[in-house]
């Protein structure tokens, strides 16, 4: 008989914590030891409980998806850790699968997925939602923007998307948990990066490499 896979999940919705528990309730080979709302949070259950597998979101309040994986990974390399989230843009994807997740797939996708994401992760296996696959395939526009966004750190990029969707450095700061300070400097050194001096070019910029919806 095979241990039961124990699964932390990370969600910062309490609706969507609540379904996944459902979801994953009936399935008899996994267990949800515990769930977090944060990526503070997430970091120190891991550690404490030592899940098989990892599943979050990356759209969090505090230090966010993309930094969670990335310092869990750091300090556990063979961490396994499923991103579930909104977004199915490219960029996501890659930069989640660079900082060490081993998984990604969509809120959209069907219920089954998750629990074979979770069970081939487990397993030591890459796992791509099928519908994800042709936008690993290189960017043809505005190469030296993608680099530039390439190059930007997890905190850089999530505040480079906020300002881009038109959030204000006051709402960021709430949003992400940080001082407004902190977030203004941030986002002098994003358009610095980009060489633009107005959030509607960076707005512009997220548009031409697809990370944003027109």
């Amino acid at each position: 008989m095979k241990a039961m896979l124990k699964i932390i999940l990370v969600d910062d919705h309490a609706v969507v914590r609540a379904g996944f528990q459902m979801l994953l309730a009936n399935e008899s080979a996994i267990e949800v030891i515990a769930v977090a709302e944060r990526g503070e949070q997430a970091c120190q259950l891991y550690f404490e409980l030592q899940p098989d597998v990892l599943v979050l979101d990356l759209s969090m309040p505090g230090i966010g998806g993309l930094e969670t994986i990335r310092r869990i990974c750091h300090r556990d390399p063979q961490a396994k850790i499923v991103v579930f989230s909104v977004h199915d843009e490219r960029v996501y994807l890659e930069r989640a699968i660079n900082v060490g997740a081993k998984g990604y797939i969509t809120k959209n996708s069907a219920p089954e997925i998750l629990v074979e994401a979770i069970q081939a992760v487990a397993a030591n296996k890459i796992y791509i939602e099928q519908s994800l696959k042709p936008k690993v395939e290189p960017a043809h526009s505005e190469p030296t923007y993608r680099s530039i966004v390439d190059s930007l750190s997890a905190r850089e990029f999530d505040i480079f998307l906020l300002l881009a969707k038109g959030l204000t450095v006051h709402k960021i700061a709430e949003e992400l948990c940080l001082g407004y300070k902190t977030v203004a400097n941030y986002g002098t050194q994003i358009r610095n990066k980009f060489n633009v001096s107005t959030v509607a070019e960076l707005a512009n910029i997220a548009t031409a490499l697809g990370i944003l919806k027109q």
